[in-house]
Order: C-alpha cells, then sequence, then structure tokens
C-alpha cells in the first residue's frame, strides 16, 4: 500500500514562505517521478512542480517559475516544495503526487490526502 504524507500548509500575507514536504512509504519502484499539484474551488487542478528522482531534473509551471523551488530528499520518496513570494492565486489544496515517469499532464499513480495554503492580500 502507497501512501504519501504531506505536511507543511498553513496561512500566510501576500510576499510571504511557506515549504511543504511530502514523503512516500510502499513505493515498489526505485526512481519516481514526485510532486505537486493544487486545486483551488471552482478551478481546474494544475500541476505545479515535478523532479525525476533519478536525475534530479525538475519541471515548472509557468505560474510559479522563479518562486517555487522543488527539491528532493535523501531519500528517494521524499520531495519539499519551497514557496516565496505567495500571492492570493497560490490559495489552493495542494497535494503530492508520485508516479513511475513525469509527464505534461502530471499523471500519477498516487496521491496524498492534500495540504491547505492559503494566501491573504
Amino acid at each position: 500500500q502507497v501512501q504519501l504524507v504531506e505536511s507543511g500548509g498553513g496561512s500566510v500575507q501576500a510576499g510571504g514562505s511557506l515549504r511543504l514536504s511530502c514523503a512516500a512509504s510502499g513505493w515498489p519502484y526505485s526512481t519516481p517521478c514526485m510532486g505537486w499539484f493544487r486545486q483551488a474551488p471552482g478551478k481546474e487542478r494544475e500541476g505545479v512542480a515535478q523532479i525525476y528522482t533519478g536525475n534530479g531534473v525538475a519541471y515548472y509551471a509557468d505560474s510559479v517559475k522563479g518562486r517555487f523551488t522543488i527539491s528532493q530528499g535523501n531519500a528517494k520518496t521524499t520531495v519539499s516544495l519551497q514557496m516565496n513570494s505567495l500571492s492570493p492565486e497560490d490559495t489552493a489544496m495542494y497535494y503530492c503526487l508520485i508516479g513511475v515517469r513525469c509527464t505534461r499532464a502530471y499523471t500519477y499513480d498516487y496521491c496524498g490526502q492534500g495540504t491547505q495554503v492559503t494566501v491573504s492580500s
């Protein structure tokens, strides 16, 4: 059973920073793609950032480039998302994902329960 546990969400004022973390357990393969997507009420799901743990190559949505940084932990199944210069438009539920490969559509095999990020103006 694959499980992902997210942490680090919360409330912050515009311009502030938050760091999300995710740890996966039970993943049967060695080098997954891990990342984050988000969904705000009434909006479509948006892929935010992902990283292929085999070589550390990261991908970002245009909306977060230069502000968010995804990194993998010492374990291949841990990942963090450093979010700087947050704006109210970043308010959403953030979900950690894990999959065999990184895809443009941010497809995944498993995702977490989500952690809420709220940015106030």
